[in-house]
């Protein structure tokens, strides 16, 4: 199971109590429609239109992972994991990249490029860069999944028993066991995403997917997240009502 694969396994598990699945699931049916041919309209279709004018075409976009995500969560179809495989999960950083996109758009002086992710890689080096970033995503719901520190020996059983069910392999529950019981590692987030807001959105709104932020230590965690990440108010409130989340 690669890094995409796995990232659509937790996904779909949900990291803490509510599935992540769900809380994506709220976010795209508030976005998109989807006709009988799987086009998307609504005000996905719209951020699409303007993100594939952005890339030369539509067909520079990742539409086919939207696609498959749309017609997974919006069909209200469970057991996302096998046959969608990686689908899922590049469906996951296509929606992530189409709301940083939307969430950056329209800061005063600066325009938005569009993510990778939602753009489709062109190249070796843009896909490898799409797996960094993948990978970065999966280890931010991971490290927000700590911010209460409840993430016990007990706690990771349950979260590997759910991940295991949605597909994931050995070798994937091997990486995932380490990954979760690492200290935090907030400042290597940070720092991978410095100077390339669009993947400061993904991983600051990934790590909003991974807990039911209920808890002060989980408010506090992402105050701290979007101000290290550099990420102005209007940008993290945009974030949080994409997800049907109050305002932080």
């Amino acid at each position: 199971m690669n890094i995409e694969d796995l990232l659509g396994a937790v996904t779909q598990s949900g990291m803490r109590s509510q599935s992540s699945a769900d809380r994506l699931g709220k976010s795209l049916g508030g976005w998109a429609s989807q006709g009988p041919s799987g086009a998307l309209g609504g005000k996905l279709g719209d951020i699409l239109n303007e993100a594939g004018r952005a890339v030369g075409g539509n067909r520079n976009l990742a539409i086919g992972g939207l696609g498959a995500l749309a017609g997974a969560l919006l069909g209200g179809r469970r057991g996302l994991g096998g046959a969608l495989g990686g689908g899922l999960g590049g469906g996951v950083m296509a929606l992530l990249g189409a709301m940083a996109y939307q969430a950056l758009k329209n800061r005063p002086g600066q325009g938005s490029r569009v993510p990778l992710g939602l753009a489709a890689p062109q190249s070796e080096a843009e896909k490898a860069e799409l797996a960094r970033n993948s990978e970065l995503v999966l280890k931010a719901m991971i490290n927000a999944a700590k911010a209460d520190g409840r993430v016990d020996e007990g706690e990771i059983r349950r979260i590997l028993g759910k991940v295991q069910e949605s597909g994931a392999d050995a070798q994937a529950l091997e990486y995932l066991t380490a990954e979760l019981k690492k200290p935090m590692e907030t400042e290597t987030l940070v720092g991978a995403a410095r100077g390339n807001p669009e993947l400061a959105v993904q991983i600051y709104s990934a790590s909003l997917l991974a807990i039911e932020v209920d808890t002060p230590e989980e408010k506090r965690y992402l105050a701290v997240l979007a101000e290290a990440l550099g990420l102005e108010p209007e940008v993290t409130r945009r974030i949080h009502q994409e997800l049907g989340l109050p305002a932080s």
